[in-house]
């Protein structure tokens, strides 16, 4: 039978997680000069490029949860300055969001998220918003991986998508985020 809908939103929230894990554990070897270093990308420097990827992640999940917090998410550019204080802090958003994807019912992928925009009100489908989350959040990262890539720490692969037969090489991680395989492929 194939894979829902749902299914696929859950998978995608807990790869999103297992992607910022794995970054993050990757950014947490390098010194915090290294961290703040400028480099060439969008935004200058790691620090900005994970912060920025945490802070319009707390500005949709509130918008999905519900909440009003609009640009106010983003008043603080840097709110987690070291890469110690942002891991939990993006854990945390992680959660939310797997959380947001475990709750989903068909009926929700059409409902109506109002996100607010400080000078009007955005109303977008569920469906689209997520997607439009994770986009953000995969291109962002792809730029941290790029600029890791300038610095002696490796950086790790994000370009894996839960391929069944290598369950066994992402066991070690999943444990650390305290999952099986089957957390993400449930069924219902």
């Amino acid at each position: 039978m194939p894979s829902s809908l749902i299914q696929t939103f859950r998978a995608f929230a807990h790869n999103n997680a297992w992607a910022n894990h794995r970054l993050l554990a990757a950014c947490a070897s390098l010194s915090q000069e290294e961290f703040e270093a400028e480099r060439k990308s969008f935004f200058p420097s790691l620090q900005q490029t994970l912060n920025h990827v945490y802070y319009v992640d707390l500005f949709y999940v509130d918008a999905l949860e519900g909440g009003w917090l609009g640009p106010r998410a983003w008043a603080n550019q840097i709110p987690y300055p070291t890469v110690a204080e942002l891991k939990p802090a993006q854990a945390a958003m992680d959660q939310r969001l797997i959380s947001i994807c475990n709750a989903l019912t068909p009926e929700d992928l059409d409902g109506i998220v109002r996100v607010n925009r400080d000078t009007r009100v955005q109303n977008e489908r569920r469906d689209r918003l997520l997607m439009h989350l994770f986009q953000h959040q995969i291109h962002h990262r792809g730029q941290a991986h790029a600029m890791l890539s300038g610095t002696t720490v490796a950086p790790p692969q994000l370009d894996e998508f839960f391929a069944a037969e290598e369950a066994p090489l992402r066991a070690s991680e999943f444990a650390e985020l305290g999952w099986t395989e089957a957390t993400i492929w449930k069924d219902g």
